[in-house]
């Protein structure tokens, strides 16, 4: 098994050491002082790619591997884990679905907004009734004729506050629930009846706000 880092990923893992030392570093106690991360820091993270890493070139991203994202991670981390979460939950569970599972025009429209930082990405699973227990969802979705109405509460949702593009798992079936009656939904911020509520304060991970919403 070869354990040596591949020159391509090396170049990567140096140009976000230099950004860290350089960018990151000088701010990280202010970030935590004010729980929130400046706007041209994420401009220098969009014009990295930073929010692109797992999502295929062909759809605007870098198309890392495992390999290439924890490298990138491990340097983010080394001054603040607000920073990479800002990026990790679009490259992770905010589009992953859409990347999985989604159809060839949702990946159309929204991954290339998504890896350009155009667009953050959220995941909506948990609620005051769910989380770990992911089969105890209570949002519902119904159908009204070729849509959905969505009626729940989701909250501590990372990076919920700044998102675009929540996919929002809801039940759709109460009786078969996890075999088979819980459904993903991709929706957008602007959509009706979807607003952010509550800001969480927290003891740790400050610069990186959890929120409520409501749908």
């Amino acid at each position: 098994m070869d354990f040596e880092i591949p020159e391509n990923l090396r170049m990567i893992q140096e140009t976000i050491r230099r950004f860290v030392k350089q960018d990151l570093e000088p701010i990280s106690q202010k970030v935590e002082d004010e729980d929130h991360i400046p706007e041209e820091i994420v401009q220098k993270m969009r014009e990295l790619g930073l929010f692109g890493l797992s999502i295929p070139e062909d759809y605007g991203g870098l198309g890392l591997g495992a390999l290439g994202e924890c490298l990138v991670y491990e340097e983010l981390t080394k001054t603040n884990a607000a920073f990479r979460s800002r990026i990790g939950t679009s490259n992770g569970i905010g589009s992953m679905g859409i990347l999985l599972d989604g159809t060839e025009d949702q990946k159309q429209k929204y991954l290339p907004k998504i890896a350009s930082g155009e667009w953050t990405a959220c995941f909506a699973l948990s609620e005051p009734e769910a989380g770990s227990d992911a089969g105890n969802v209570q949002t519902t979705a119904e159908r009204d004729g070729e849509h959905f109405i969505i009626n729940g509460l989701k909250h501590f949702i990372t990076n919920g506050d700044v998102a675009d593009l929540a996919t929002v798992m809801t039940v759709t079936d109460k009786e078969k629930r996890t075999r088979g009656g819980i459904t993903a939904f991709a929706v957008e911020k602007e959509t009706p009846g979807f607003y952010v509520g509550t800001i969480e304060r927290k003891m740790g991970l400050r610069g990186k706000p959890h929120m409520r919403a409501d749908l």
